[in-house]
C-alpha cells in the first residue's frame, strides 16, 4: 500500500514544532496555489498534497495517530483496529499450541467468535472502510447561480460532478465511494469537497435573498421617475416613487438567489435606496435651490 510521509511533502523533521509545520505549510501553500500556477496539473496535485499534510500534523490527536500507525499506509486511521486483529489472530494461534482440546462445535465456535463466519473452512480478513478524502472547491457567486458541472482530478482519476445551483459558502457536499480503496474487500471511502464561494459582484447574499445599495440622485428622488438595474437574470426596471426617503427599501419577488434543489424557486432582491447629494452645481442650479428654500420657508 502506497504511504504518503507527510513530514517528507511539508519538507519538516519529525520532530518539527507546531509553529514550524504551521510556517513550512504557508511558504507551499503559497508556491503551489492553484491561483498562481494556472493549467498546472503537478502544482495543483501538490497543493492538495500539503493540504492533506497539514490537516494531520497540524491537529495533536491526528499527528500521535498518524505517528503511531503510519507503518499501515495510507490506512493508518485504522491502525489501531489492524492490531486489534493482529491479537486477535495472535491469541488464536496461541490457543492451537496449547494442549487443551476442543470438539468439533466448540471449535467452530470458538473460530466464529475470534473471525467471523467461515466460509470453506478459511479465514475470511476483516474489512475495513477506507480513508475518506477531504478537497476544496472555489466557485464565484455569479457561477452558482445557475447549476455548474465540474471536473476535479483526485490521484490521477478524474471526477464529475453538477454543483446544483443555489449552494451555500462553506457547504460541505459528500460524494460516496471515491476516497481511499476499502482494506480486504471493504467498502471505499467518501470524498467530502467543501464549496467555498467568493463574491465579487455588488449584491449580498444571505441564504436565498440578495442585498443591493442603490444610489439615487436627488431629483429623482424628490420627483420619482423610472430606473433599470442588472440583475444575475437580467435587468430589472424600478418605479421610483416621487419623494422617496434614504434608506427606503423595494423588494423584488423572485429576483433573489435560486433555493438550494428547488427548482423554479428563488428567494427575494432587496433594494436600500442611497440619496446621493449633487456636487459641483453650476449658478443656475444654486439660484434654482435658494428660490426653493425661499418658497419653503414662506
Amino acid at each position: 500500500m502506497a504511504f504518503k510521509d507527510y513530514y517528507k511533502i511539508l519538507e519538516v523533521s519529525k520532530t518539527a514544532t507546531d509553529k514550524e509545520i504551521k510556517t513550512a505549510f504557508r511558504k507551499l501553500v503559497r508556491k503551489y496555489h492553484p491561483d498562481l500556477n494556472p493549467d498546472n496539473k503537478e502544482a495543483e496535485a501538490k497543493f492538495k498534497e500539503v493540504n492533506e499534510a497539514n490537516e494531520v500534523l497540524s491537529d495533536p490527536e491526528k499527528r500521535k495517530k498518524y505517528d503511531k500507525y503510519s507503518q499501515y499506509g495510507e490506512d493508518w486511521k485504522h491502525g489501531e483496529a489492524h492490531e486489534k486483529a493482529q491479537q486477535q489472530q495472535r491469541q488464536y494461534q496461541s490457543q492451537q499450541q496449547s494442549q487443551q482440546s476442543f470438539s468439533e462445535e466448540e471449535y467452530s465456535d470458538f473460530f466464529e467468535s475470534m473471525f467471523g463466519d467461515a466460509a470453506g473452512g478459511y479465514q475470511r480478513s476483516t474489512q475495513f472502510k477506507g480513508q475518506d478524502f477531504n478537497a476544496e472547491l472555489h466557485l464565484d457567486l455569479r457561477s452558482v447561480y445557475t447549476s455548474q458541472k465540474q471536473v476535479l482530478t483526485l490521484n490521477d482519476k478524474k471526477i464529475r460532478l453538477t454543483i446544483p445551483a443555489g449552494v451555500e459558502n462553506g457547504q460541505t457536499i459528500k460524494i460516496k465511494g471515491k476516497g481511499a480503496p476499502g482494506i480486504n474487500d471493504g467498502p471505499n471511502g467518501d470524498l467530502y469537497i467543501k464549496i467555498i464561494i467568493d463574491n465579487n459582484t455588488q449584491f449580498k447574499r444571505q441564504g436565498d435573498n440578495l442585498y443591493l445599495d442603490l444610489n439615487l440622485d436627488l431629483y429623482t428622488a424628490i420627483l420619482g421617475g423610472e430606473i433599470t438595474i442588472v440583475t444575475f437574470d437580467g435587468k430589472a426596471k424600478l418605479q421610483v416613487k416621487p419623494e422617496t426617503e434614504n434608506g427606503t427599501q423595494v423588494k423584488l419577488r423572485g429576483k433573489g438567489f435560486p433555493v438550494y434543489k428547488k427548482e423554479g424557486s428563488y428567494g427575494d432582491l432587496i433594494v436600500t435606496y442611497q440619496l446621493e447629494t449633487p456636487k459641483n452645481l453650476s449658478n443656475k442650479e444654486i439660484d434654482l435651490f435658494k428660490e426653493l428654500q425661499k418658497i419653503k420657508t414662506k
